[in-house]
């Protein structure tokens, strides 16, 4: 199976890595993953060059091909989400996947599917009904695999390896809420 998989960090994509090659031997099915890196959402700069640095480190020691539309989008995401910041992960799903879900589409991939699906802090219903909105858009496959088990051995693997973790989801807001500033 020719997967894409939207990848938001080396740790994310350790962890659900684990549990896609598991998933794979249960079915019986290679997979030829290629990371696919868009994230608009990564604030501030620098944050968002150091985790797409350890994705490039990551993904070429471990010959993982790694596909990169680098747009740092700071303008255009906090234009789209300051009118109502509780929903602002919909936002960020959406256009993620979409233009993921796009890319696999365009270019003969068999199915897409999420990082952030290992993450135990994300919206997983949210990201599985958006998931399946753009596949259907875009006659695609979504893979919606459920790697939350398999988080605490990709983030062991990750400090054990020396890959960057970051400490919040990406956002300047999701920042200001890992120090518990009040948003509103």
């Amino acid at each position: 199976m020719k997967l894409l998989i939207h990848v938001c960090c080396a740790p994310c994509l350790i962890g659900v890595k684990l549990a896609l090659d598991k998933w794979a031997e249960n079915q019986n099915i290679d997979i030829e993953p290629t990371c696919y890196w868009y994230n608009p959402n990564i604030h501030p700069y620098t944050e968002y060059k150091s985790r797409l640095e350890a994705l490039k480190n990551y993904t070429s020691k471990n010959n993982i091909e790694l596909v990169i539309d680098d747009k740092y989008g700071l303008v255009e995401f906090t234009t789209n989400v300051i009118g109502d910041l509780q929903n602002r992960c919909e936002y960020c799903y959406s256009s993620r996947i979409e233009k993921a879900s796009k890319y696999a589409s365009d270019n003969n991939f068999d199915a897409f599917t999420l990082s952030l699906l290992v993450s135990p802090y994300q919206k997983h219903d949210l990201l599985r009904k958006i998931g399946e909105r753009y596949a259907l858009k875009h006659n695609i496959q979504f893979l919606y695999c459920d790697a939350r088990t398999d988080f605490r051995e990709g983030q062991k693997s990750a400090r054990e390896n020396g890959v960057y973790m970051q400490k919040y989801c990406g956002c300047i807001f999701s920042e200001q809420e890992r120090y518990k500033i009040d948003l509103f």
